[in-house]
């Protein structure tokens, strides 16, 4: 089997979401409440596509915060919503991150990465800042196509800047929603769970190729399933 190129996802595959949890505890005094934020997020983005509206997802995290606070009768300030830009910005890597990718790298895998984030003209990357964007030929983001994942777009954007068709190419993720996209056109997915996704046993949703608890196990089932000699 043709080996493919792996697109990685960048905001909680490879970056740990679980750093904004202080905020999230310091405004709502539970930081549990992170992870509905995000769920509030990724929905409102879906929608955002589906509904024809155009937003930035950056500008979206902060309006989804204002929300959130609203529904649970909290106040957020302008200084709040700068604070949670950035700490966006400035993730940090999963641990076994670096560790992963340069096992993947030196199987001779092509990578890149395709975020909903829009990637900063004047500065280095949150995947930059996190010591990781050395190991990928490009980074994509979402913002040219004025869509959001799992939107077919967003995914051809990739494929068509790399000359590659879909299937020639792995989605990497912590989100089924965003493997099902790129398998949906013929690509491959691969899953990685970190303890917090699964996959979704469902007869009309692709399952991933691959799933693994964390990123080194989930390279390893990478190097194994499509070799690490062979040139894409």
């Amino acid at each position: 089997m043709t080996r493919p190129i792996l697109v990685f996802d960048v905001n909680e595959t490879l970056l740990d979401l679980n750093h904004l949890e202080p905020l999230f505890d310091r405004l709502f005094g539970d930081p549990g409440v992170m992870r509905q934020w995000f769920a509030q997020l990724i929905l409102y983005s879906q929608a955002m596509t589906l509904s024809g509206l155009r937003g930035d997802f950056a500008s979206l995290a902060g309006s989804v915060l204002r929300m959130t606070a609203a529904i649970r009768g909290r106040e957020v300030t302008d200084q709040d919503i700068a604070a949670l830009g950035q700490h966006m910005r400035s993730l940090p890597a999963h641990p076994n991150a670096a560790a992963a990718l340069g096992m993947l790298r030196d199987g001779g895998f092509r990578m890149v990465t395709l975020t909903n984030s829009p990637l900063s003209s004047a500065g280095p990357s949150a995947l930059d800042r996190a010591g990781l964007g050395g190991y990928f030929e490009r980074q994509f983001s979402v913002a040219p196509t004025g869509v959001f994942k799992p939107a077919p777009a967003t995914y051809h954007h990739v494929a068509d800047s790399l000359g590659v068709a879909p299937s020639a190419m792995c989605l990497v993720a912590c989100h089924v929603w965003d493997t099902m996209g790129l398998q949906a056109l013929g690509g491959r997915g691969a899953l990685v769970t970190h303890g917090v996704n699964a996959p979704l046993p469902h007869e009309a949703v692709p399952q991933p190729d691959l799933v693994a608890a964390t990123l080194t196990e989930l390279a390893g089932q990478i190097i194994d399933q499509w070799g690490g000699s062979q040139r894409a």
